[in-house]
């Protein structure tokens, strides 16, 4: 987005306009994130399966001239990858640390190879909700495009919290991550929800990486993630499990992404480097401030790091 124009106001437009577009992704992967991690599992594979949305998408809008049908067609991906991430890692002696490391290699390896031959050719993007008509100024007009899979993430998130919290699944699959041994005493399977979330988790995962390849940046390469699918975890910890946080996590590493693109801009070149790690060292920072997570601060009892 231009802010020259706007002179040194163009910088908190800039930004809040860069927290909804760059956010969009780290809104989905941390609200799958979230509800995988309520069933008492953690999926670190979502690097992985984010590249790999983000090529599927990809593909299929191009094949089909339809972004709409490549945001389903990463979902379908997604869903079957975190399926089985889930199906592995309910196998006896098998770790989810280390199937998620495995995972995140396999899933970026797979989608570095079947990606190649979509780096030059241009998909059609989704289409953005313009809420600038009202002025005729560029810069605020590009500012107020908003990215339609926000605007689902946000509705989602809030659908997601009801669901666990109302509902007769949502809050067995509570049980379930608080306590095993618990929900088996209710005759409930703990393999079969966690599969469940899994799969949910990498649909939503999936769906993050379409928001990269068909709204911003809007094209393919093997540099596309940026490690977002890894710092969905922290973004977890930082919004306590709550899916409605996750929406507050998204904006606030998003707006620290999009600093360095306002002020180069502005001409505002010094540092540039300094500022495009802002996103890394608040993550780190934001780790080491809130100490190691147990149940009191929503994390559910049967998750490793508990433990």
């Amino acid at each position: 987005m231009d802010a020259t124009s706007l002179g040194w106001w163009g910088v908190p437009l800039a930004i809040a306009g860069g927290a909804v577009r760059v956010g969009a992704p780290l809104l989905w992967v941390s609200l799958g994130e979230t509800v995988t991690e309520k069933a008492g599992r953690i999926n670190l594979g979502l690097e992985g399966t984010l590249l790999m949305g983000a090529m599927t998408a990809y593909a299929v809008a191009l094949a089909s001239g339809s972004p709409w049908l490549g945001v389903v067609g990463a979902a379908g991906v997604g869903l079957m990858l975190g399926a089985l991430h889930g199906l592995l890692c309910s196998l006896k002696r098998v770790n989810d640390t280390a199937m998620g490391v495995a995972m995140m290699l396999a899933g970026s390896g797979l989608a570095y190879w079947l990606g190649k031959p979509l780096i030059q050719p241009s998909a059609p993007s989704l289409p953005a909700i313009p809420l600038g008509a009202f002025t005729t100024q560029p810069a605020v007009q590009a500012a107020l495009d908003i990215n339609p899979l926000f605007v689902i993430g946000v509705v989602l998130a809030f659908a997601v919290h009801w669901a666990l919290g109302h509902t007769r699944f949502g809050l067995r699959l509570r049980v379930v991550g608080d306590s095993e041994n618990a929900a088996r005493a209710l005759g409930l399977s703990p393999t079969a929800y966690r599969v469940a979330a899994t799969a949910f988790g990498g649909a939503c995962a999936a769906v993050g990486g379409t928001s990269l390849s068909l709204v911003y940046p809007g094209a393919w390469s093997e540099a596309l993630s940026s490690g977002q699918g890894i710092m969905a975890v922290a973004l977890v910890i930082f919004a306590r499990w709550d899916p409605r946080r996750c929406i507050l996590a998204g904006l606030l590493f998003g707006g620290a992404s999009a600093i360095s693109p306002a002020l180069q801009a502005l001409g505002y070149t010094e540092g540039y480097y300094l500022f495009s790690a802002l996103p890394y060292v608040l993550t780190l920072a934001l780790m080491v401030a809130l100490g190691k997570p147990g149940p009191r601060n929503g994390a559910p009892g049967e998750l490793s790091l508990n433990r």
